[in-house]
């Protein structure tokens, strides 16, 4: 045995550091396991821009010292919109580095339950116990790939957060499923890559209003409010009452989630539109792979000849799917068709097993898609471990 923790937070992305810097905060012993934001360095490509303004993308702490005001003052840079992936995993990487300085980069093999709370193996064979586990792994794991994908190549087609670089595409024809954000800006950034872009999406784009969040009128305001994801009054109400969803039936919420589709921001209208060839409200009928290359047939009887597929079918929680939890536990956790039940606390079934970030979008709502969820749900998960140590020393 290596190390004993009252927490051990499995990720380092904004939702496991901040989540990890709040549990510092009230004094319990954290282990943080994890390459410190992986997801925003290894499977999201260069030249992105975050679709969020600055002022909805702090990672978060017990004194609020380390958000991106404080980060743009201490490198000397002005704040702007959009931000870009680089700076935003540098702010990231110092946030770190301010708040969480004692992050292991080892990753996390295994999760089991034990009679007194959880033992952790960790890849290089050492092994923890701790009487709470934190899993803020991100959404690579949940990548979702529709059924009639199954079974062709990996090198003829590939999930959107397998990509941290498309110059490789250049001189390609590259087919893009999918209308978010991410599938517009991806477009964009092949296009700019050499690449020749076809967008197929059963929907069509929905083309966000440009952002004016710095010059709006008072009326514009008292209208539609800023919020942290989008202006309007139903959006502010989920950042000012971050916990308030999950009180509602869980029928209503999923309602909701249903009906909340991502859009693209505006500014990526000019890289898109008359760029890339647009398919909207089309599906891939059939695809076949033929040599190196793929044939495809879209519903309106188009026929499409493509090196490559990029799926930005956005994510699905599935737990089952997380490769760290021990099948054994996996099995102990309620979930509904994979996704799992979460108290207002964002514990599992399991108690003292919290899961932050998309896995409960969910039971929490749109607010935790982004960014903006990490303090609120960091201060809930920190005070509930912290309430069960001292029960346990009560106890004791």
């Amino acid at each position: 045995m290596n190390g004993s923790y009252d927490a051990v937070v499995v990720g380092a992305g904004p939702y496991g550091l901040s989540a990890a810097a709040h549990l510092l905060g009230k004094g319990l012993k954290v282990g943080v396991f994890g390459t410190p934001l992986e997801m925003w360095r290894r499977h999201m490509p260069k030249g992105m821009l975050l679709r969020s303004h600055w002022w909805a993308t702090n990672l978060s702490d017990p004194r609020g010292a380390f958000g991106l005001k404080e980060f743009f003052a201490e490198t000397g840079r002005r704040p702007g919109y959009p931000v870009p992936l680089a700076t935003f995993v540098e702010y990231g990487l110092w946030f770190q580095q301010h708040a969480v300085p004692g992050v292991d980069a080892t990753h996390v093999a295994a999760v089991r339950r034990t009679d007194g709370g959880f033992e952790l193996a960790l890849q290089d064979r050492r092994t923890v116990e701790c009487a709470a586990v934190v899993v803020a792994t991100g959404p690579f794991y949940y990548a979702r790939r529709p059924e009639q994908f199954a079974g062709l190549p990996p090198a003829l087609v590939s999930h959107s957060c397998e990509h941290a670089d498309f110059t490789r595409f250049k001189g390609k024809t590259v087919i893009v499923v999918g209308a978010g954000q991410s599938a517009i800006e991806y477009t964009a950034l092949l296009h700019e890559a050499g690449a020749s872009v076809h967008v197929v999406c059963r929907r069509p784009i929905k083309w966000l209003d440009p952002d004016t969040s710095d010059e709006r009128s008072l009326l514009q305001r008292l209208r539609a409010p800023n919020a942290q994801i989008a202006a309007g009054w139903e959006n502010w109400v989920w950042d000012h009452l971050p916990y308030l969803f999950s009180r509602f039936s869980q029928e209503w919420r999923d309602n909701y989630n249903a009906i909340y589709h991502s859009g693209a921001s505006d500014w990526l209208r000019e890289r898109v539109i008359g760029r890339a060839t647009l398919h909207e409200g089309r599906t891939i009928e059939r695809l076949q792979a033929s040599g190196e290359r793929l044939q495809a047939k879209l519903s309106d009887g188009t026929a499409l000849g493509a090196d490559h597929v990029l799926l930005a079918t956005g994510f699905q929680v599935d737990v089952a799917r997380l490769p760290m939890l021990h099948p054994s536990l996996t099995a102990e956790i309620r979930a509904d068709a994979g996704v799992p039940d979460l108290s207002r606390w964002f514990e599992s079934s399991v108690p003292g097993l919290y899961f932050l970030g998309i896995t409960s979008v969910r039971n929490f709502g749109p607010l935790y898609r982004f960014v903006a969820g990490c303090g609120a749900a960091a201060r809930r998960v920190a005070g509930a471990v912290a309430r069960g140590r001292d029960r346990a020393r009560r106890a004791a």
